[in-house]
């Protein structure tokens, strides 16, 4: 039984990323998986049951790959900036899987997970800003209303270029993150 679950799991992260979660069918899912339908009803209630865990399985790999990057040696800024970077490579790498998580109308489970996913990441970004105020080196503001709204334009950002398969949009991303937390860019003055 589990490893015709971790087979359903796989065909619909296969699913996912070649189709979005419109095309993401449990009929679809369970013909890539070569069980039957009713097989994978055994495993997954419905078609949301099925996207939540592997959305928690994609977004729990995200964030350690984002919280990783963020703790290597740097200034917060540089932290912050390297967690957005991190993020939309990622995401661009595969963008149909990454805008079915980010932005494609999905039932109510689904955008229930997708707030899961931003907090964590908004605790991540959060704790690089409030230690670059404790020490000085950003302005005095609200680590986690920064975090969140970074978080939400990184997101709207990204939008464009997983759509139309262009990157133009994310080389101002770093820019308008340095910006944000009070810093300046020298290149873009």
């Amino acid at each position: 039984m589990d490893a015709q679950r971790d087979a359903v799991l796989a065909a619909a992260m296969e699913q996912l990323a070649e189709r979005g979660y419109a095309g993401c069918s449990v009929a679809a899912v369970a013909e890539r998986a070569g069980v039957a339908v009713g097989s994978v009803y055994r495993h997954y209630p419905t078609k949301a049951a099925l996207v939540v865990e592997l959305f928690r399985k994609v977004v729990t790999r995200e964030v350690e790959a984002v919280r990783e990057v963020s703790e290597r040696p740097g200034t917060p800024a540089e932290r912050v900036v390297a967690v957005f970077d991190t993020f939309a490579s990622r995401a661009l790498k595969t963008p149909r899987m990454a805008y079915a998580l980010l932005a494609e109308p999905v039932d109510a489970p689904i955008e229930a997970e997708r707030l899961v996913f931003r907090r964590a990441f908004r605790d991540v970004v959060a704790q690089h800003v409030a230690d670059g105020v404790r020490s000085g080196v950003l302005p005095a503001q609200d680590a986690d209303v920064t975090a969140a709204a970074l978080v939400g334009a990184a997101a709207e950002v990204l939008i464009g270029p997983l759509t139309t398969g262009g990157a133009d949009e994310v080389s101002g991303l770093r820019t308008f993150v340095l910006r944000s937390l009070g810093g300046s860019d020298a290149g873009h003055s």
